[in-house]
């Protein structure tokens, strides 16, 4: 939905990752059987955006002919837009074990970049043509943490997110349709971090060597690739991961600002907090390791130094070394709630710091909530029908941008 905030107009949706498909039949059922209930709650009366997950599979169904007349046809028919896409997840996404292969293929890869290219299409033709908007596309944060061990891996990425950017020039001629994409930082991935993504673009992105390229490629003198670098390939913020890196909104929103870096979307999101590690801990965490999604922990120790584990159970196989210490761990859960559990909190207060910026100054146009664990969290968090969640999510964080 578009909301006029103080700091301007922004769009407001949720990803639509939290529903099951991977096929374009099966995506296109979960939005029909959905995505009107969550409006009709949410926003009856105005124009209602949609943050849409395609899988690899589905993005080629709706790329068959005739698939997206029909489904422009059926977003106008329930007042719809679609204005940014999640690039994130290539396959299946939903009821396997998803854990590290969510980050395959990385952006090394030629099916990567691809994939990235289709979405951008697609994206180009969904995008409403009467509001002049802009579309984003979130995407991997260059691949899973070992990439950066790999001789020449760095390089590599940027050279195929340099060749996305020369793609995104291109479409931009050829439709009138600006598109960002969004590298998305995540614990215990190739980028974890707003600084390191920060430091990778400049590096291996920004430098005089790629922007040379990059103006060989568009025929762009060497300031406007630069230009082009910076409007078509930015960081997506979402606010989970940053909150389980403990970075603080105020200092990775300033670093972004100061780089001159976009941040094309937000994702709205929280993350489980762990205050004191205690000996019960381990009964209260051990019901959301679902085995399907990878919960990194990164843990504060009593003298401020910060430890990481791939997965809860590594994090939990160590508890008897961490009492007393805070725990951070990336399970997206509901942004309107904050008190989970005696001894279990939230990072909504992250949350709400990040949206208390973006009232006072625009960080980004889109924001988009993304609790994709609904299904996977203990029973106790799933007594309200998944719409009826999303529409609370929604709720909760247009009263935040307007307060």
């Amino acid at each position: 939905m578009r909301l006029a905030t103080r700091a301007g107009d922004v769009h407001l949706t949720y990803c639509t990752n939290i529903h099951r498909g991977e096929t374009w039949e099966e995506t296109f059922a979960a939005l029909a059987r959905s995505l009107p209930a969550i409006k009709a709650r949410a926003s009856p009366d105005i124009a209602t955006g949609v943050g849409l997950r395609l899988s690899a599979a589905a993005a080629e169904g709706l790329a068959r002919p005739g698939e997206l007349d029909r489904f422009r046809a059926w977003l106008r028919e329930h007042d719809l837009y679609v204005f940014t896409l999640n690039g994130f997840p290539y396959g299946a996404f939903h009821g396997v074990r998803v854990k590290e292969r969510v980050y395959e293929p990385d952006w090394r890869s030629a099916e990567r970049l691809r994939y990235t290219s289709r979405l951008a299409e697609l994206l180009a033709a969904l995008l409403p043509e009467e509001h002049g908007l802009e579309g984003s596309l979130s995407t991997v944060p260059l691949g899973f943490r070992p990439l950066r061990r790999e001789p020449g891996a760095l390089r590599a990425t940027a050279a195929n997110l340099l060749e996305a950017v020369a793609g995104l020039v291109e479409l931009e001629r050829r439709t009138g349709k600006r598109i960002a994409l969004a590298l998305e930082p995540e614990p215990m991935c190739a980028l974890e971090t707003t600084a390191e993504a920060v430091a990778f673009l400049e590096e291996y992105v920004l430098a005089r060597e790629p922007l040379s390229e990059l103006a060989r490629k568009t025929g762009l003198s060497p300031g406007g690739a630069e230009a082009a670098a910076r409007r078509h390939l930015g960081v997506c913020f979402d606010v989970c991961h940053a909150a389980v890196e403990f970075e603080e909104p105020e200092e990775s929103a300033d670093l972004l600002a100061r780089a001159g870096i976009a941040v094309p979307k937000i994702q709205l999101s929280a993350a489980l907090r762990v205050p004191a590690v205690a000996p019960e801990t381990a009964s209260v965490l051990r019901r959301f390791d679902d085995g399907i999604y990878l919960h990194q922990v990164v843990e504060r120790t009593v003298d401020g130094r910060l430890r990481r584990y791939l997965d809860l159970p590594d994090a939990l196989a160590a508890i008897g070394s961490a009492l007393g210490a805070e725990w951070r761990v990336h399970c997206h859960v509901p942004i309107f709630t904050t008190d989970l559990a005696p001894g279990l909190l939230s990072t909504r207060p992250s949350l709400e710091r990040l949206l208390a910026l973006q009232r006072e100054r625009p960080l980004a146009r889109h924001l988009e909530v993304e609790t994709y664990t609904f299904e996977a969290l203990p029973e106790e968090f799933r007594r309200e029908s998944l719409e009826e969640a999303v529409a609370r999510e929604l709720a909760w964080a247009r009263a935040q941008l307007l307060s």
